[in-house]
């Protein structure tokens, strides 16, 4: 069982920001001149985006850089509920404008047809992540690896191959509300750097929890019996 990473603090939201922004940009900035190209995946959500818009200052090569989600639900661009709008309208800006962006979400007949869509196109910009950006629920989940969900396990089993996922809404009021895509574990696996970025007291108790639970039905404890290469990042700002 591997052990936990330290979770290094930052007295400061935008101190936090700055630090999480500025190791995905060393990543990618080194993955460009070794490879030519880059790719990043990020979530949505609030806690994202002042660390989306500090990495969009960044003077990277933005032109071979790929940029995509590690989750989102399925709904169009134009909803208020889309990842990628939050994207689009934070991160994709200033001098990174000239990303190219690769949606999980397209307007299939299914999820699951839309997820293979998806999985299509991460395998043909390199199918390996070269910086990963997480945020944590306050019910332990990360991307859209809900607890009871019934794609749970499969999304946590580190043995596939990397691959994006429909998600069903969750049944009796449980988490999701809506239909959801995600990248698996094994993406994450593979990925050259994982930071996973905390806000405030109550994510850190739960992190704390979570990273001592079970591997197979919890996501964090996934994250960490993987083997996965993660930073935790955290402030007490909310």
């Amino acid at each position: 069982m591997c052990d936990a990473p330290p979770i290094e603090t930052f007295p400061a939201l935008d101190a936090w920001a700055e630090a999480v922004a500025a190791r995905l940009g060393e990543t990618l900035g080194a993955a460009v001149r070794d490879n030519g190209r880059a790719v990043f995946a990020g979530p949505g959500g609030t806690t994202p985006a002042p660390v989306y818009r500090h990495l969009a200052a960044m003077d990277l090569n933005w032109a071979n850089i790929a940029v995509t989600l590690v989750d989102e639900r399925y709904v169009p661009e134009t909803s208020p509920e889309s990842n990628a709008r939050l994207i689009r309208d934070v991160l994709l800006q200033d001098r990174a404008a000239p990303a190219r962006f690769i949606p999980l979400y397209t307007p299939e007949v299914t999820v699951d047809r839309a997820a293979a869509v998806a999985a299509k196109a991460l395998a043909e910009a390199g199918g390996r992540f070269d910086a990963v950006l997480l945020g944590m629920g306050e019910d332990g989940h990360i991307c859209s690896m809900f607890p009871d969900s019934p794609t749970l396990k499969t999304l946590l089993t580190p043995t596939l191959k990397p691959t994006v996922l429909g998600v069903p809404h969750g049944r009796d009021g449980m988490a999701p509300s809506l239909e959801r895509l995600s990248i698996n574990l094994p993406y994450l696996i593979q990925a050259g750097r994982v930071i996973l970025g905390l806000k405030g007291a109550a994510k850190r108790r739960v992190f704390e929890e979570q990273a001592t639970g079970d591997p197979k039905i919890q996501p964090i404890a996934a994250l960490i019996a993987a083997d996965v290469p993660l930073e935790v990042l955290w402030t007490e700002e909310g």
